[in-house]
């Protein structure tokens, strides 16, 4: 029988019994927890790594059970209320009966959470939408398909109906590679990739020093996911004659879609982004060096430069490729023209 733990977070614990053996995760937690659960609500706990099986997190939904294996899922917060609709503007790129567009400014957080229940995009969207948005996501994630980072700014699809959602839904996980779907984003980095174009290649798991963030991690570990992304460098700055500059605009195109991929992506090729405190934080000091003015502009810049700049995708109605772009915002643009400024800061 499930048990809730106390605190803030619920969870809840089944031990797999003999019935388990051989099925897929989301087909056995959706009979468990029938009805308060629908199998497309834990696929997408499943996906979104709130799921753990004997203590590592699974984000496959079709992980085969075992006898005696401890399943762990993490529901929304028992203190959690439904969130409420709030006037917040949207930059909208289009917007119809199954889909909405929008130019995700930096700093606005996708979804409520713990400690973020208001000023949402969710709560946006419940003020522009009312109830015209799809519900697989449950009531705190009302028509999300997929996220950017609070930080992250770009373009970002939402879904107004549940077809929409699962259509979406399945173009996000094909990654692009049969369908239509494809994401690009912006970054700017230190340093200088080895190569002007290239593809970094990893497995991606939850990092051991820190359960929020992610790191490169062993093929055979349990909750390893293959992670590719391609890059193209764009600019550079302050380039030499060794083949290094100081730093480089780079475009990264995404074959699958990790939670904070392209950040652990670049800091593991040794190019991570201006302003990614948690996964290149290392090069801080690097702008100690730098000339009076660019130094200001890095220190001044309050978050990672990256953005999603392109989403393509297939329309769930209709099979039509809708292409979508977003112009960098303002201070990233200011922070590559203070580059551009000083090319030998």
């Amino acid at each position: 029988m499930p048990r809730d733990n106390e605190g803030t977070r619920r969870l809840k614990e089944i031990i797999a019994g003999a019935d388990a053996v051989g099925k897929r995760l989301d087909q056995w937690l959706s009979a468990e927890l029938a009805p308060d659960l629908s199998r497309n609500r834990i696929q997408a706990l499943i996906a979104d790594g709130r799921v753990t099986v004997n203590g590592a997190t699974i984000r496959e939904a079709k992980h085969k059970l075992r006898e005696n294996m401890s399943v762990t899922i993490e529901l929304d917060e028992v203190q959690s209320t439904k969130p409420q609709a709030e006037n917040i503007p949207l930059d909208i790129l289009y917007e119809d009966d199954d889909v909405l567009v929008i130019n995700k400014p930096a700093g606005l957080v996708v979804h409520p959470g713990s400690g973020n229940m208001t000023g949402t995009l969710v709560n946006a969207l419940i003020y522009h939408c009312g109830n015209n948005l799809s519900q697989i996501g449950g009531e705190l994630r009302p028509g999300i398909v997929h996220r950017l980072d609070k930080d992250t700014s770009g373009v970002l699809v939402i879904a107004k109906n549940d077809e929409a959602h699962q259509h979406l839904s399945a173009q996000f996980a094909d990654h692009g590679l049969t369908g239509d779907l494809e994401r690009a984003y912006v970054a700017l980095v230190w340093g200088l990739p080895e190569r002007p174009q290239g593809t970094i290649e990893t497995y991606l798991g939850r990092s051991s020093r820190d359960r929020t963030k992610q790191a490169v991690v062993k093929e055979d570990r349990e909750d390893a996911r293959y992670a590719v992304t391609h890059y193209t460098v764009l600019e550079r700055f302050a380039a030499k004659e060794d083949a290094t500059a100081l730093a480089s605009v780079v475009e990264c195109q995404l074959e699958t879609g990790r939670t904070h991929q392209i950040r652990v992506h670049m800091t593991y090729a040794g190019t991570p982004i201006v302003g990614d405190n948690d996964y290149g934080g290392a090069f801080k000091t690097k702008a100690n060096k730098l000339a009076d003015g660019l130094r200001e502009a890095v220190q001044k810049f309050p978050r990672q430069a990256l953005h999603a700049r392109l989403l393509a995708f297939a329309h769930p109605a209709d099979e039509r490729v809708m292409r979508f772009e977003a112009p960098l915002p303002d201070d990233f643009q200011n922070l590559i023209d203070q580059f551009r400024k000083d090319q030998h800061g």
